[in-house]
């Protein structure tokens, strides 16, 4: 509980990832935003995908009265009106980060579910808001969170952070890695492949860029989420991980009050989804966190 809150907002910038991350910013002459929710909700975590002319963008929306997050899409034409929102995925645990993809034909959901104490790839039974579990990624005794599959060099790659409680002073960034997409999964020989608090917790779209992989991470190292780094892989292999990361993919000032972080930076073909984030101070805050503390209290009494 406390006073202080995240309060996410989510934008599509008309600027592909890839120079996003040369340029080494966002300009904020490019962001179109999605709609600002009511007081202490927030979205988050926002994936995109292009089909049939329609940019539909999947995201986590919270409220902290119920401190339960589910997944949403917003649709979207092609100049940015907005056609429509919906639930798209709804369980009864928290879910959020949607990863959005495309592979053998299917389009696939890999939500970061770990209140479940799984991973659970999901597969369109129809698009963009009817979903069916299609596996369990089995990860031993890992839970991952934010994981995130890649497919490169002929091989499925899953970048994820492990859930611990409580959670780990310094953050780690592990690896799996498969033939198929649905398994099975084998774990890095050397995970932990980096610690970092500033550049292991995976917070986007991995791409090939001059001819190395770079997977956006967040720098947590003074707060959470509190920007976006590229973490490029100098090798990757099933035995060899070597990493760096660069600098911070700067925010403009005309996003403020929403200056305070980034955590998730994906591509959807030419254009780039973002989240960033304020904080909001207040007791209402604290209020919220003691009302839903005592029904929980009360719940059990009874």
């Amino acid at each position: 509980m406390g006073l202080r809150k995240d309060i996410w907002r989510v934008g599509i910038s008309d600027a592909p990832l890839d120079a996003i991350i040369e340029e080494g910013g966002v300009n904020a002459e490019t962001v179109t935003w999605l709609p600002e929710l009511k007081s202490f909700q927030f979205m988050a975590d926002p994936f995109g995908f292009w089909k049939d002319n329609r940019l539909y963008i999947f995201v986590e929306t919270y409220d902290y009265r119920t401190r339960h997050g589910i997944i949403e899409v917003f649709v979207y034409d092609e100049r940015f009106n907005l056609l429509g929102r919906r639930v798209a995925l709804s369980e009864p645990w928290h879910l959020s980060y949607p990863y959005v993809f495309e592979a053998d034909g299917e389009i696939w959901m890999l939500p970061e579910a770990y209140h479940s104490g799984k991973l659970t790839l999901y597969r369109a039974a129809s698009f963009p808001d009817a979903w069916e579990p299609a596996c369990v990624i089995d990860l031993g005794p890992d839970v991952a969170v934010d994981a995130t599959p890649f497919f490169h060099d002929g091989l499925w790659w899953l970048f994820y952070t492990p859930a611990s409680k409580p959670p780990k002073p310094v953050g780690e960034l592990h690896l799996a890695f498969a033939e198929q997409l649905t398994g099975p999964w084998t774990r890095h020989p050397n995970n932990p492949v980096r610690f970092d608090s500033a550049s292991t917790r995976p917070g986007g779209t991995p791409r090939v860029l001059n001819g190395r992989v770079m997977l956006p991470v967040q720098d947590c190292s003074w707060t959470y989420g509190g920007a976006i780094r590229p973490l490029w892989f100098e090798a990757l292999t099933p035995d060899r991980v070597v990493t760096h990361a660069s600098p911070k993919v700067r925010l403009p000032e005309q996003f403020a009050p929403y200056t305070e972080g980034m955590h998730t930076l994906s591509a959807a073909g030419s254009v780039t989804v973002f989240d960033v984030k304020r904080t909001e101070l207040s007791a209402h805050g604290l209020s919220i966190e003691l009302i839903r503390e005592s029904k929980k209290f009360l719940q059990k009494k009874c």
